[in-house]
């Protein structure tokens, strides 16, 4: 088959040996072609504007800028480019934040090549595709009932994409000084954006920061373990 003819995709995937892995299996189908890799979520954001793939196939925890910022950020510049969420996660609040973002997909990574594979298919085709323990996940979050005096679940606390890349950088352990150059801000910017963040979330230290950022799936547990 011609390549032109091919589902155009993007691996954005931080482990060198799962994002090779999962271009080989790829490669495999008449269909696919893989035209792009990105290991971080900022790169991840580029290559998207620059390659306009099809579909971008993105795992959560991935540095700079994680997979659901990421899919935001794509979702918001490059709408013709459909997002298919690859975590080992299924966590009801990472499979919210993930349909909140425009991910059209959400596959746990013990999802088999085939079906990775299929959801590409299914969301070029403008459907959405959830591995089964995740949809049977959304089915039960749809179908919640309100308590006793009639209420839903609160939202979530919903943040900016600054907010969200400031909240990262902090939970990774960057420095404001180091936030202000990655991000080409003022200090005093990002020391805003950190009162800011703290203020709408309701929390008052650092280490209140790190613990949201791994409950909300922003980053990895394994993170904290260098931070605090």
């Amino acid at each position: 088959m011609n390549t032109a003819k091919r589902i155009t995709v993007l691996l954005a995937e931080d482990h060198l040996v799962v994002r090779e892995g999962l271009c080989r299996l790829l490669q495999a189908e008449p269909d696919i072609a893989v035209v792009g890799e990105a290991d971080t979520g900022r790169q991840a954001v580029a290559l998207t504007r620059k390659l306009r793939p099809a579909v971008v196939v993105m795992d959560i925890a991935m540095p700079l800028l994680n997979g659901m910022e990421a899919t935001r950020q794509i979702r918001q510049s490059v709408p013709d480019t459909k997002v298919i969420i690859l975590s080992a996660h299924s966590d009801d609040a990472y499979i919210e934040s993930a349909t909140a973002f425009g991910a059209a997909g959400y596959l746990v990574k013990q999802s088999s090549a085939h079906f990775l594979a299929e959801a590409i298919r299914e969301v070029h085709k403008g459907n959405t595709f959830f591995s089964p323990a995740v949809a049977k996940k959304l089915r039960h979050l749809n179908q919640q009932a309100p308590d006793r005096k009639g209420r839903m679940k609160a939202p979530a606390v919903r943040l900016t994409s600054r907010e969200m890349e400031v909240l990262q950088m902090i939970a990774e352990g960057l420095a404001n000084k180091q936030v202000a150059a990655e991000l080409g801000l003022s200090v005093k910017t990002v020391e805003k954006h950190r009162d800011h963040l703290m203020q709408k979330l309701d929390l008052h230290e650092t280490a209140s920061l790190t613990r949201y950022a791994i409950a909300a799936g922003i980053i990895e547990s394994s993170v904290q373990l260098t931070i605090v």
